[in-house]
């Protein structure tokens, strides 16, 4: 029994150390992105050449347009706005909302989200992994946190009469984003409708709709 736990303890470690980006194995390796060489990352900058604005961004201030159809704006700061953040496993967004705006159900396949609220009033939740499909929400107010673990499909939604902000962290340096939706419906080339269809459960005329506004 002894054994079996220190093996147990071994695999639950490494499956730990492994569900986030990789460290880095010097001081710092700001990307290049006018490097040709193909590698899970960025290639570094020669250190010789880095410089103070590698490793700031400005603006992060400023009031994103949220007149869009879901009425909010996503400012990130990943390793494309940002090249010191690469191999640092980090990154950064601020969320606008305008009233009742939303940023719709989608997934981050890299990386867990810890979301605090600037301004507003938010519903957010997430859903479980199946067969559970659990649905976990609050509402959160200006200075609560929430977290929304790697991997998980997950909302907000300004519930409140004025503007919301907030801002993310996220355990990655290019977490990426599927909005479920338009991953989906958007997809190029089309998801065929007929696997559409017996998937949701509902009529090809509904299946051809959502395909033609993603």
């Amino acid at each position: 029994m002894g054994t079996y736990n220190i093996i147990l303890g071994f695999l639950l470690s490494f499956s730990l150390s492994v569900a986030t980006d990789h460290s880095p194995l010097q001081d710092f390796c700001v990307a290049d992105p006018e490097s040709r060489v193909l590698l899970n990352g960025l290639a570094c900058k020669d250190p010789k050449t880095v410089k103070a604005n590698d490793f700031s961004f400005g603006g992060l201030h400023l009031a994103a347009n949220t007149s869009n159809p879901i009425g909010s704006s996503v400012t990130p700061v990943t390793v494309s706005q940002l090249p010191g953040l690469n191999t640092l496993g980090i990154s950064l967004v601020r969320i606008d909302y305008a009233p009742s705006g939303i940023n719709p159900p989608h997934t981050h396949p890299r990386a867990s989200e810890i979301l605090t609220i600037l301004e507003g009033c938010l519903e957010v939740g997430f859903v479980t992994s199946s067969p559970e499909n659990r649905h976990i929400t609050k509402v959160l107010q200006k200075g609560d946190v929430f977290v929304f673990p790697i991997g998980l499909v997950h909302y907000q939604r300004n519930v409140g009469t004025g503007n919301a902000v907030a801002i993310a962290a996220l355990s990655s340096q290019n977490p990426g984003v599927v909005i479920i939706a338009s991953a989906v419906f958007g997809s190029r080339p089309s998801i065929g409708s007929e696997i559409l269809v017996k998937a949701l459960q509902v009529d090809q005329g509904v299946v051809n709709y959502l395909q033609s506004i993603f």
